[in-house]
């Protein structure tokens, strides 16, 4: 059964889903996106979404062709129509269709928005069960990761470069040898002491809405956390490593560049905290 989308205004199915070639989001990127999770058909962290969306949305100069009411009233109702039990809602916004040129159009454009669904497991999977391995890579993106753009080649690239080397993912390092984030979440280790660490919130890496709730969560249940950069070195003689986000939760990472973390396999830290995450989330989704 196809799935029914939403595109400027209208619910359709995805084989009639249209937008124009002029799209600045196709031909520069020029958009910003938000993906929230689904669990029991209720939306997880939805608050937390809009607020990153409206600062992503201000920080590009973009107009939203709509208010948190009504984007929350089309995630509902594509949930609904999709009969989305367990899953996510990806939602994009870009500066809609104009003449092609590097400057932002001089007079109004209507904003493209654009939702649809995706049916998966996200509390039991096999990834959770086992932890994933990860592989180092350069972090060669732009200076603004912040604002959770559209522009996703070179994680895309990073995503492929660690397949290659039989990991599941990759973790970014800069130049001075410190891990940034992965390629699509937020990474932590958890230090011999039993300290969570995790890098600092600025431009390098985004402001994860499923971070914030897993920092929050680590500091009331009495865990260490510590708020800073950690490098490769460090992270490989780390206790535990893991990572966050939207369509993770709280995943274990058991390898980094083929050198087991602790024990290789999911450890107490991570599965406390992911444990608490779900049931947090279950209690809260809208």
């Amino acid at each position: 059964m196809s799935r029914i989308v939403y595109v400027n205004g209208s619910y359709v199915p995805e084989a009639d889903a249209k937008i124009s070639v002029f799209d600045r989001g196709f031909l520069f990127a020029d958009g910003v996106y938000e993906v929230t999770a689904v669990l029991s058909g209720k939306l997880v962290d939805f608050g937390g979404h809009m607020k990153r969306l409206r600062r992503s949305l201000d920080e590009l100069a973009l107009s939203s062709p709509a208010d948190d009411e009504a984007l929350l009233a089309i995630h509902r109702e594509l949930v609904s129509r999709n009969g989305i039990e367990e899953g996510l809602v990806y939602m994009q916004i870009t500066r809609g269709a104009a003449e092609r040129d590097f400057a932002y159009p001089s007079g109004p454009v209507p904003a493209s928005l654009v939702l649809f669904t995706q049916a998966k497991p996200l509390r039991d999977t096999s990834a959770a069960r086992t932890g994933i391995a990860v592989a180092t890579v350069p972090d060669l993106r732009w200076k603004r990761r912040d604002i959770k753009t559209v522009q996703l080649l070179y994680p895309s690239m990073a995503k492929m470069e660690a397949k290659a080397k039989g990991a599941g993912d990759a973790w970014m390092v800069d130049e001075e040898g410190f891990v940034t984030e992965g390629t699509s979440n937020n990474a932590y280790i958890v230090t011999a002491e039993g300290v969570v660490v995790t890098r600092h919130l600025s431009n390098d890496i985004l402001h994860g809405i499923t971070r914030a709730a897993v920092v929050r969560i680590a500091e009331e249940t009495g865990m260490r956390i510590e708020i800073r950069p950690f490098s490769v070195e460090e992270a490989l003689r780390a206790r535990e490593a893991f990572v966050t986000s939207a369509s993770a939760f709280v995943m274990p990472v058991i390898s980094i560049d083929g050198t087991a973390i602790g024990e290789a396999k999911p450890g107490e830290f991570t599965l406390r905290l992911r444990e608490a995450y779900i049931a947090e989330a279950d209690a809260n989704a809208i």
